[in-house]
């Protein structure tokens, strides 16, 4: 119990555990968005059948950039940590939560793309979906640097860089969302430069 007038000291825990979750639930994200593509057995017309898919392909390249962007940013926040905490643990499980429901809205956007009644609702769930994953991403990355639990000065130019990069995909993931009420298949092909975007290396100092 802490003394009268002192603040009890934080729990804290090591970082590997959680990284060693993360990258787990990426990969397996990342290898259920090929197990929604498929093509109908028995196929009388394999060609004709294989290009009728493309809509599948399209989101299979999306939702694979996507959380292959945000594993990098992750990656990224997980090497600068130097201790996690009860909260952060939380906040990182919360985005592993969306990160393994990604290829449920992967596959509706697949199956109804070209479905006039449908694809905008598809493409409405699918960009809100992303653009959840993504803040959670800005969300834990902000509150390690208030809570001080990353090993280097907050002036370095790795960190400036990270946190610029963040804010205008979140930007973007808005107005795609408000695009692909009218235009769904220009918001998703807009989805897939946001995700290239973030796949863009920065620069390393360590």
């Amino acid at each position: 119990m802490a003394e009268p007038g002192r603040t009890a000291p934080t729990q804290t825990m090591s970082t590997r555990r959680m990284e060693a979750l993360s990258d787990g639930v990426f990969s397996i994200a990342m290898t259920l968005l090929v197990l929604e593509i498929a093509i109908p057995p028995g196929s009388q017309d394999l060609l004709h059948d294989f290009l009728h898919h493309w809509p599948a392909y399209l989101a299979y390249v999306v939702s694979f950039a996507t959380i292959g962007g945000v594993w990098l940013a992750h990656n990224v926040i997980t090497e600068f940590l130097t201790q996690a905490v009860p909260t952060l643990i939380r906040l990182n499980l919360i985005l592993l939560m969306f990160v393994a429901f990604l290829p449920f809205p992967t596959r509706l956007l697949a199956e109804y793309l070209e479905n006039v009644n449908q694809e905008r609702v598809a493409a409405t769930i699918y960009g809100t979906t992303l653009f959840t994953t993504n803040i959670l991403v800005a969300v834990l990355w902000r509150y390690a640097a208030s809570r001080q639990l990353i090993g280097t000065a907050g002036d370095d130019p790795d960190i400036k860089l990270f946190s610029r990069r963040l804010t205008p995909a979140l930007g973007g993931y808005v107005v795609l969302i408000v695009v692909g009420l009218f235009f769904p298949l220009i918001a998703v092909f807009g989805y897939l430069l946001v995700a290239v975007n973030l796949l863009i290396p920065i620069r390393r100092h360590r």
